[in-house]
């Protein structure tokens, strides 16, 4: 898959299939439709596209939004490079681009840049300046323009949606067996792992501390999960904690630390993503450090057993 971070940057002479759309998490439903979209490329004899916008346009529509994604923007491209496409297009999504006026998007987008032959999208798409075109638009605009729509239906399209909102709530909510079986692989974290306060190590648990740069990337609730990371090509499992540390620590900063097991090795300044595979149980404050202790090694244990269970 080829990656385009503007439209305007896309030249072929081929036809192509695009479809269009935010595709956050790429989960089961944004799957079946780029495996449409892939199918009708290739009965076609076109190149297949996926058009996305970043940043997220409720980002830049709405000042005081708290938008937060499944996927940084760079997880989703790793996601979608899976799935068969030809090409994606990142368009970076700005108050002039959405000022752009129907007609102008689908010739100077769609036609010139991307030298669309079919377009997939919803039955419910909007586009153009404040979103007043739709889908019996953009057919009167085939006619015009010479290319093929296809109508994702209703039931997809709804299902999709479903699926994106129920992770997100699975997520926040901690449920991330159930957020898992939507997008059909672990929700991930990516950051880079900076120096904390070693207080884990002060516990004898010395932890990876990781820098979630993207402020708009959802969060798992507060808690201690049991996770996977491949570090040098190896995979070692650990548990994470998400929290305050309030037992030992003011309780002022948010923190995201991973203790890696049978893991030795410096990791400081290593981008690392880390899978998350299982919720243990809710942060807490504990009484003292030794009955701290005492939970991070009954974490530890549980950890291990759901591993050799599971992997």
């Amino acid at each position: 898959m080829k990656n385009y971070h503007k439209a305007s940057s896309f030249t072929r002479d081929r036809k192509t299939a695009v479809t269009i759309g935010t595709f956050d998490g790429v989960h089961l439903g944004h799957r079946k439709i780029i495996k449409k979209l892939t199918n009708i490329a290739e009965q076609k004899d076109l190149e297949s596209v996926l058009l996305t916008f970043f940043p997220h346009p409720r980002m830049v529509l709405q000042q005081s939004n708290d938008l937060k994604l499944i996927n940084t923007i760079d997880e989703k491209k790793q996601l979608l490079a899976e799935t068969g496409l030809d090409h994606l297009v990142i368009e970076p999504f700005t108050l002039e681009f959405s000022r752009l006026t129907a007609k102008a998007y689908i010739e100077e987008y769609l036609i010139n840049y991307l030298n669309a032959g079919v377009i997939i999208v919803g039955y419910d798409h909007r586009f153009g300046r404040n979103r007043k075109a739709n889908i019996d638009d953009l057919k009167a605009f085939s006619k015009e323009y010479n290319f093929e729509v296809i109508e994702i239906s209703k039931q997809d399209v709804d299902d999709v949606a479903i699926s994106s909102t129920k992770i997100r709530e699975a997520v926040q909510s901690g449920e991330i067996d159930l957020a898992n079986r939507y997008l059909t692989k672990p929700f991930i974290l990516t950051g880079k792992v900076v120096k904390g306060k070693q207080l884990g190590k002060s516990l004898g648990y010395p932890t990876a501390n990781l820098l979630i740069e993207e402020d708009y990337k959802i969060l798992p609730k507060e808690g201690v999960y049991v996770v996977r990371a491949e570090i040098d090509n190896t995979w070692y499992f650990g548990m994470m904690n998400i929290g305050h540390n309030p037992t030992i620590a003011d309780g002022n900063h948010k923190s995201v630390e991973t203790y890696f097991f049978d893991f030795e090795g410096n990791l400081y300044n290593q981008a690392l993503q880390i899978q998350m595979l299982k919720r243990i149980r809710d942060e807490k404050k504990f009484n003292s450090v030794e009955e701290l202790k005492s939970a991070m090694k009954n974490d530890e244990i549980f950890s291990r057993q759901y591993i050799d269970s599971n992997a």
